[in-house]
């Protein structure tokens, strides 16, 4: 139910979740506690989405279009189809445009209503389709490096200037706040987590989720691009591109390498007038 699913996520286009290995098959999303994200999240009751996916394909095939005579084609009453309309006008789905100027009469000229790019999403398209192409005739012509490249170019480019917003905290967890706020600008619908020892970067839409389950190396430059902006080494346990419910990337708040050492020499025999100092907790964050 694509369409009823973008219907109710203004924010979300294609919402379809595939698996990775570059197969063909696909598998129902996960559940993902870590996330608080199951499959069925935000899914109207399908005779709302039956009908508005309805009025989208009539505003597709006819429009410009009157609300009366939307009413008409699909035998629905007035306020149903106004009602429908406004929902799509306010989720950025249709629009009005004023009538062409006709002879003065009585009355005031119905409004017209049209699709918009947003809205004719729902219909698919073969943007995904266009890109893979693309980078396998990239990976075939210049090698595997030059996909890597790409890659690590659209995630500098996604960031852009708010790279500065992301690092101006010095502590990992406000620096995923941030990181998560510039994703949720561009789309990916991203909330930080906090809990325990660590913080849940989810990102419950993926709109390179098609062409990430060929390339795998998108999601693998993006996850370095976290790391470096976060300044620790971040872990990524689950991707849309590989069917789980949300891309969820683990950071933790603590350096286990650094602490791995200190336990060690604490376990070894210490030299004469040797100390063994107490591991250091990162900085910017409070000792508990």
């Amino acid at each position: 139910m694509r369409g009823v699913a973008f219907a109710a996520r203004p924010d979300i286009g294609n919402t379809d979740v595939v698996k990775t290995d570059r197969t063909p098959d696909a598998t129902p999303a996960s559940h993902d506690p870590a996330c608080g994200h199951g499959p069925d999240v935000g899914v109207p009751s399908s005779g709302e989405g039956r009908t508005r996916a309805a009025v989208a394909r009539l505003l597709m095939e006819q429009g410009p279009v009157t609300a009366v005579s939307v009413a008409s084609e699909l035998e629905l009453s007035g306020p149903a189809v106004r009602r429908h309309l406004d929902a799509m006008i306010a989720d950025g789905e249709a629009d009005t445009r004023n009538p062409p100027a006709r002879p003065r009469g009585r009355g005031r000229p119905a409004k017209e209503y049209v699709l918009t790019d947003a809205g004719r999403v729902r219909f698919g398209h073969g943007y995904d389709d266009l890109a893979t192409s693309a980078l396998r005739f990239l990976a075939e012509q210049a090698g595997p490096g030059a996909v890597d490249a790409f890659a690590r170019k659209r995630v500098s480019e996604l960031l852009g200037a708010d790279r500065a917003e992301i690092t101006a905290p010095d502590a990992p967890q406000e620096r995923a706040d941030a990181l998560a706020r510039v994703l949720s600008a561009r789309g990916y619908a991203a909330q930080a987590r906090h809990g325990g020892r660590g913080v849940q970067l989810c990102q419950h839409h993926c709109p390179v989720a098609h062409v990430a389950a060929e390339f795998p190396e998108l999601c693998e430059a993006e996850t370095k691009a976290f790391a470096e902006l976060l300044g620790t080494h971040v872990q990524r346990l689950a991707t849309i591109a590989r069917g789980d419910a949300a891309c969820t990337t683990h950071v933790p708040l603590e350096d286990p390498e650094l602490l791995a050492r200190v336990r060690d020499r604490e376990h070894a025999p210490a030299a004469a007038g040797e100390t063994v100092p107490p591991p250091r907790s990162p900085k910017g964050r409070q000792s508990e």
